[in-house]
């Protein structure tokens, strides 16, 4: 025969159970696979050597595959362009991450685009590009291949270093291609890189950017 103390333990333990089966019924289940946005900002300065100077900023938000931007004097001075795309990625060691955008470019510039940016990246290297091919609507003369890529390695986790080019009509130069290196900084959601172009064939430009994703 059982003892008081044990039939009161075991109606304890049963009045315990049931309760939390209708706490955890009261609680709504989180659906799976629900992605959160996240945010990035970068601000480029360009110094050019007997030119104007200027600012291009960028802001970017993406929610799981949904990838949208903004870009101001990317395409050209006075002008904004705004973007939609999707986010795709495959590898573990060996990672791609690639992103197919379309764009509308307005202000000075005024035009459709399609573009891209994709990340390979293997160890302490990693490869970025990204370009677009704007279709000038008001003078198909004016089209244009806007091209950036740098190839970076980081020998130590806040520091990268590597070399760069770019492809541009926001400023002219006496190359089509522009080449050049650059050194980066990392301290948790913020990067600050330094690119030098041109050295070697003309007066370099220096181009500098500051990054902060949330």
């Amino acid at each position: 025969m059982r003892t008081l103390p044990a039939l009161a333990l075991s109606a304890f333990l049963g009045l315990s159970a049931t309760a939390s089966a209708q706490n955890a019924a009261a609680v709504p289940a989180q659906p799976e696979g629900k992605a959160a946005w996240d945010y990035s900002a970068s601000l480029y300065g360009y110094f050019i050597p007997q030119d104007t100077d200027y600012a291009q900023p960028t802001v970017i938000a993406n929610h799981g595959g949904l990838h949208l931007e903004g870009r101001y004097q990317y395409e050209g001075p006075r002008t904004g362009s705004a973007w939609v795309g999707w986010n795709v990625g495959v590898g573990d060691a060996l990672r791609l991450d690639a992103t197919l955008m379309a764009g509308g470019v307005f202000g000075d510039t005024r035009g459709v685009a399609p573009g891209y940016e994709l990340t390979l990246s293997y160890g302490r290297f990693e490869l970025y590009s990204e370009g677009e091919y704007v279709f000038d609507t008001q003078d198909k003369g004016n089209s244009f291949f806007y091209n950036w890529a740098q190839l970076g390695y980081s020998p130590l986790e806040w520091l990268t270093v590597g070399l760069a080019s770019q492809r541009t009509r926001a400023y002219q130069t006496s190359l089509d291609v522009q080449r050049g290196f650059f050194v980066g900084f990392t301290c948790r959601n913020v990067k600050l890189n330094v690119f030098v172009f041109n050295p070697g064939w003309e007066t370099p430009t220096v181009v500098t950017s500051l990054a902060v994703s949330f």
